[in-house]
């Protein structure tokens, strides 16, 4: 592999870029200033809010594209370049089958900001790792003044087991989407992060095997059949390692930077 061979990297951020503790390690910076330097094109794709990953990428975030919310919003340099919106109506029927679901808490993850109605502090914890602004609501069937992106569930009690139950009879209509342990991400359906590459790749006429993608759990998916260059963590889900081709170390032992290092020697 040569830099001849890779013109667009994209990688998932928690369980893949980050470590456990939701750190970039400083050794990435060196590599993304290489891969930039060769005019390849560096996507952060994640269910986080656009707003969370530009602070976490603040240093280069001017030189990185976002594909925010599991792909729905898609950002480069302030400019929009891809926006997958749900339908209020639709979001507000989520919203109501929630409520009775143990140990959850609904998000709705507007453009502006994210909206809540809950404010238990073992919540927020969770919710400020992903989510740079939010607002607490009294009713989230009352919010208006947005565009919904994604309508989030974080499930304390397991998402796969406890709350995706519920809502994966909307899987014909809608992205249901388990995306971590503890959350459950619904989405338009055409709105994931193959959906956001498909875009970007026309957009900056990159082909397939010209695409590398890093992904760990079932929101990198699409993503990860984008690229011949495809990478499960090796603490990925079993039904991601079985779609990708490669295999990367785990995000504990920095496997993405490793990976970007080899093509960048």
């Amino acid at each position: 592999m040569t830099f001849s061979d890779i013109r667009m990297v994209a990688t998932d951020m928690d369980g893949t870029l980050l470590n456990s503790d939701h750190e970039i390690h400083e050794s990435f910076f060196p590599v993304f200033r290489k891969l930039k330097d060769h005019g390849v094109i560096f996507v952060a794709a994640s269910g986080r809010q656009y707003f969370n990953l530009a602070k976490a990428l603040d240093t280069v975030k001017d030189e990185v594209i976002f594909a925010a919310e599991n792909g729905s919003y898609v950002v480069f340099n302030d400019e929009e370049i891809h926006i997958q919106a749900v339908d209020h109506d639709i979001v507000k029927e989520l919203v109501k089958i929630s409520r009775p679901i143990a140990s959850t808490y609904a998000v709705i993850c507007g453009k502006k900001k994210a909206y809540v109605e809950n404010d238990e502090p073992e919540f927020l914890n969770h919710l400020k790792l992903y989510f740079e602004r939010y607002e607490v609501v009294d009713d989230l069937t009352e919010v208006d003044d947005d565009q919904f992106l994604k309508f989030t569930l974080c499930d304390l009690a397991g998402s796969e087991e406890n709350s995706y139950p519920h809502y994966k009879h909307f899987e014909d209509t809608l992205q249901v989407k388990i995306s971590g342990p503890i959350w459950l991400d619904i989405s338009h359906k055409d709105a994931n992060k193959g959906k956001a590459m498909e875009v970007l790749q026309k957009k900056f006429n990159v082909s397939f095997d010209q695409t590398m993608v890093f992904g760990d759990y079932l929101n990198d998916l699409e993503m990860l059949q984008k690229g011949h260059y495809a990478y499960a963590m090796a603490n990925a889900h079993p039904d991601v390692k079985k779609i990708a081709r490669f295999i990367a170390k785990s995000n504990d032992e920095n496997g993405v930077v490793e990976i970007l290092s080899e093509i960048t020697e």
